[in-house]
């Protein structure tokens, strides 16, 4: 990637249904941590005003018939709005049929809110099914932001790998749409958010920030043309105590040299311009399979 770092700063806005789908809870209580969202909100959109950022937002389409004024004032603020399904939901419990519905319904609550197709995607959990990437390109997607085969620069997805236990993998075809790689360790739900089962975070914030900052402060010294892909949630870094530290780091990334903050969407598209499929490709053969087949040819020489 050309000239200086990139930071997207992004927020899945998933309000009441990621406890109600991806936590399978019917306990009011529960739910209601999402409705917190509303308060983080405008928490977030207030440090992104301060330091003059425009982020990603992907949003469930169940979060955007719940709360359409929101999601409107978001993308009237400049940001930029990405699928996240319906009701953030995992593709990978999904078939063919199931999954391509809540494409769709998702799609449907976006266009309805704020008027515009959007050309982003995220997936509920970061998991896909065998589906999605045929589903992404059949619906136009630019990007993804769900895989994590690098840290801190942009590729071109695959499709069609195959994998098992007893034979080598078998690398598919290379295609259009590009990946800009989240990570589980940039992200503020497990530190941050305690549930009965599964993750149990309640790290401090200066924990927190000194593991997003070091990886920051490693990407501008190490990677040049690289790009940090923070992962929040309004209804947990909204907390006056991981506000004030995301607002520090904000600090320190704004002032650090040839940083800019971008959306996903517009590196996503600087990438595509600078690296042609095919010329990445040849740039990269262990993203294509090339090395295992030329491997393969030699061995059968």
């Amino acid at each position: 990637m050309s000239g200086g770092n990139s930071v997207c700063l992004t927020f899945d806005f998933d309000g009441m249904c990621s406890w109600i789908t991806s936590w399978q809870s019917n306990n009011p209580s529960m739910i209601s941590r999402g409705e917190f969202d509303t308060i983080g909100l405008e928490r977030v959109l207030g440090l992104l005003r301060k330091h003059n950022i425009r982020a990603t937002f992907f949003v469930p389409g169940h979060t955007i018939w719940a709360w359409p004024d929101l999601v409107r004032r978001v993308a009237d603020e400049g940001h930029e709005i990405g699928h996240h399904g319906w009701a953030h939901e995992n593709p990978a419990t999904l078939d063919l049929a199931g999954e391509r519905d809540i494409m769709e319904r998702g799609f449907e609550a976006i266009e309805w809110a704020v008027g515009q197709r959007p050309a982003g995607y995220r997936s509920a959990a970061w998991d896909f099914s065998p589906n999605t990437i045929d589903l992404l390109l059949e619906y136009d997607f630019v990007y993804s932001s769900s895989c994590m085969a690098n840290d801190f620069y942009p590729y071109y997805l695959r499709k069609g790998d195959r994998w098992s236990m007893t034979d080598p993998y078998v690398f598919g075809q290379l295609t259009d749409l590009v990946e800009l790689p989240p990570s589980w360790h940039l992200d503020d739900f497990p530190p941050f958010e305690f549930v009965w089962r599964g993750n149990t975070g309640h790290m401090p914030p200066s924990a927190v920030k000194e593991i997003w900052q070091r990886e920051f402060d490693y990407m501008v010294a190490n990677c040049p043309g690289g790009v940090y892909v923070l992962t929040c949630h309004p209804q947990f870094i909204g907390r006056g105590y991981r506000i004030q530290m995301l607002d520090e780091l904000a600090e320190h990334m704004r002032n650090t040299p040839g940083v800019r903050f971008e959306t996903a969407l517009e590196v996503a598209r600087r990438f595509k311009d600078e690296h042609p499929r095919d010329r990445w490709a040849a740039a990269n053969p262990h993203r294509t399979g090339a090395t295992a087949r030329n491997a393969k040819a030699a061995a059968n020489a």
